[in-house]
């Protein structure tokens, strides 16, 4: 009979931190993960193709594909269980559902601008779309005819009186809520915020029962760029604010220390540290004007020729002469609709990259060419003052 070993009576063994904790790799390719996702993606093809074609009567791509995706998070999931504690486990399950939306997100909308490129390619071909407008352009003439000349001139005074009337609205009102801590200030960012929720159409009704029909003026540009203004702003004043409060409270106690008002800091100091943020402000504000189509029709009217006066007369924009064209079933029409939509969704792409890329650079961060300018002012300061005798 063995002998057994007697109890232990001392303390049990000390182990380090170091050896009970696994470093694990967050980063990086790993093949067991390879693996796992392979693994998967074959076990949910295999068990949709069985669900479809051999075991139930379904059909249809999109349950094809709903299936199988279900199956691909599950086996997916079992897989890393088998080689990972559950917290890994878990963050594999969040990993491949966020990706999956994110795919159908980006998904779609490459769906939405491919479509439209497309079904507006024959349209932007023709160099006529770009200089005539629909007067001479019947349903039945080809696209070598008529184009959305008079829809783009018509935008751009819209959207520049419009910018000519938020713009600088929008800055002060900006600045009035960045420096105010009052009772007033928080009523008039609940309104903005509470406007930007606001249908575009409301902005439409109100400048026509206001400046159209208790004013008497006319439909034209002038009443579309007002109410394109009245949307734009809370958009233009809430960007602004956030801009605004990322300004450094460093910098304004550094302007507060040497004495200089308020006016003087916020002239001086503020605004161009926030300058890249207020410049993404306006065009994000612009883009967002430029494709509205509900307040145009209320307020502009809709025609045919080319109107150079956005005073009086009718006046049409590219979103509203798209609408138009798509909704008149000819196939002419339809193709010079989408054309417009196109050239459009070209613009507002553009201003978006633009605006990227200007909001790239953080507040109190310049760009090349600004660190140059800024290079050149200090070193004709030094100059300056060498030449008063300051520098010794």
């Amino acid at each position: 009979m063995a002998l057994l070993d007697p109890p232990r009576t001392g303390p049990p063994p000390v182990v380090s931190l170091a050896a009970r904790q696994v470093r694990r790799r967050t980063g990086g390719i790993r093949p067991a993960r390879v693996f796992d996702l392979v693994g998967a993606g074959i076990a949910a093809l295999c068990v949709a193709w069985l669900v479809f074609g051999r075991v139930a009567a379904l059909s249809g791509p999109l349950g094809f594909v709903v299936v199988a995706f279900v199956v691909f998070v599950v086996v997916h999931a079992v897989l890393v269980s088998l080689h990972e504690d559950r917290i890994a486990t878990r963050d594999a399950i969040m990993t491949t559902l966020l990706s999956a939306f994110g795919f159908v997100a980006f998904g779609v909308l490459a769906l939405v601008v491919g479509f439209t490129l497309w079904r507006g390619r024959s349209a932007l071909v023709h160099s006529n779309f770009y200089t005539q407008d629909m007067s001479k352009a019947g349903p039945l003439a080809p696209l070598t005819v008529g184009g959305a000349g008079h829809a783009v001139v018509g935008t751009l005074w819209m959207i520049g009186i419009a910018l000519v009337l938020s713009v600088p609205l929008g800055l002060v009102c900006a600045v009035y809520l960045d420096q105010s801590r009052t009772r007033f200030a928080r009523l008039v960012r609940t309104i903005v915020e509470a406007m930007t929720a606001l249908p575009t159409i409301l902005a439409g009704l109100f400048i026509y029962a206001a400046w159209i029909l208790t004013l008497g003026y006319q439909q034209s540009g002038l009443a579309a760029a007002l109410a394109l203004s009245i949307m734009m702003l809370p958009y233009m004043i809430r960007t602004s604010d956030l801009v605004l409060r990322l300004v450094p409270q460093s910098l304004r106690e550094a302007s507060d220390a040497l004495g200089a008002p308020t006016w003087r800091t916020v002239w001086h100091v503020v605004l161009p540290t926030a300058r890249s943020g207020l410049t993404t402000a306006v065009i994000l504000a612009t883009a967002r004007g430029i494709g509205e189509a509900s307040p145009v029709l209320l307020t502009a009217g809709f025609t045919s020729y080319l109107n150079l006066d956005p005073v009086h007369g009718p006046m049409v924009s590219l979103p509203l002469l798209a609408l138009e064209l798509v909704a008149s079933g000819q196939p002419s029409y339809v193709a010079r609709g989408f054309g417009c939509a196109a050239l459009l969704l070209l613009v507002i792409l553009t201003l978006f990259a633009v605006a990227r890329i200007i909001g790239g650079y953080g507040p109190g961060r310049q760009s090349p060419r600004q660190q140059r300018r800024a290079a050149r002012a200090s070193a004709r300061d030094v100059a300056r003052y060498a030449a008063q005798g300051g520098v010794r």
